[in-house]
């Protein structure tokens, strides 16, 4: 299966969260008051699932690997806390931030999950940040790839292409972009081939070097997940290839159900 995870994840209703997570969260203001705000996000899960078990709950995991793969590409996430379907997202910060909101809604979608809460244990009292996710009520596979400016620049330049769609097909939509990024670099001979430094130029003034993801020597490409502000990234993607030894950026951009493959030519 291209997503696997070995214990079996089902949505549940708002009453089976409710009633699970009035004990989670009592557990987990009992383990900030007892520990403190500073220890490790894994000493906290340990402590809040020993907390859990002592109550009475059984079907208590902690670390549960998650593997996406596509033909010998595998990438394995771990959930930190799953109690009776329900999954909990661990972090000691400050304060909670929309990166963490975008990592819980990737987490769901891989699981195909309504809710998911982010829980934090570094700020002065225990943050929780429930997340309710569509997933259950979506086909995450009915995709669409769009390749309207879409220009194959050589050989490598389309098996780009058919690698991002193959696994886009392969793991559906609303997933972080980061995990198609790391695939295509995989695909593209790992970091030590495909990352590569560049010089940067301006009017022949060399101002260093810039890190380029590159499936060609002419070439690189990007992976991102824009909406709105896909037109101004864009204008600064053309700024940045003007300073780069590159023909083309090849830009793949993932929203939701939707890819677009672009072509942004020097």
């Amino acid at each position: 299966m291209p997503i696997h995870c070995p214990i079996l994840i089902q949505p549940i209703s708002d009453d089976e969260f409710d009633a699970i997570d009035l004990v989670v969260m009592a557990c987990a203001y009992a383990a900030q008051n007892r520990l403190g705000r500073l220890c490790d996000e894994h000493v906290y899960e340990n402590d809040v699932a020993a907390r859990l078990r002592a109550e009475g709950f059984t079907d208590v995991h902690t670390q549960v690997r998650v593997t996406v793969s596509h033909r010998a590409f595998l990438k394995t996430y771990r959930l930190d806390l799953v109690i009776h379907g329900m999954v909990y997202e661990l972090k000691v910060v400050d304060a909670l931030c929309p990166a963490h909101d975008a990592q819980a809604y990737h987490y769901a979608a891989l699981l195909g999950i309504g809710l998911i809460k982010l829980v934090n244990f570094g700020s002065s009292s225990v943050e929780g940040r429930l997340r309710a996710c569509p997933f259950p009520r979506i086909d995450r596979y009915q995709v669409t790839v769009n390749r309207q400016r879409w220009k194959p620049l050589s050989e490598r330049c389309e098996t780009l292409a058919s690698d991002a769609e193959a696994c886009f097909r392969s793991w559906g939509g609303f997933l972080d972009a980061r995990l198609f990024e790391e695939a295509l670099v995989w695909f593209n001979g790992g970091d030590l081939e495909c990352v590569q430094r560049l010089p940067v130029v301006r009017d022949n003034i060399s101002l260093g070097s810039h890190p380029v993801h590159l499936h060609a020597s002419d070439c690189g490409f990007i992976v991102t997940s824009m909406t709105e502000d896909a037109a101004a990234h864009e204008i600064q993607l053309r700024r940045l290839l003007d300073l780069l030894p590159l023909r083309a950026w090849q830009w793949i951009n993932i929203h939701h159900h939707e890819m677009r493959l672009i072509t942004v030519l020097k």
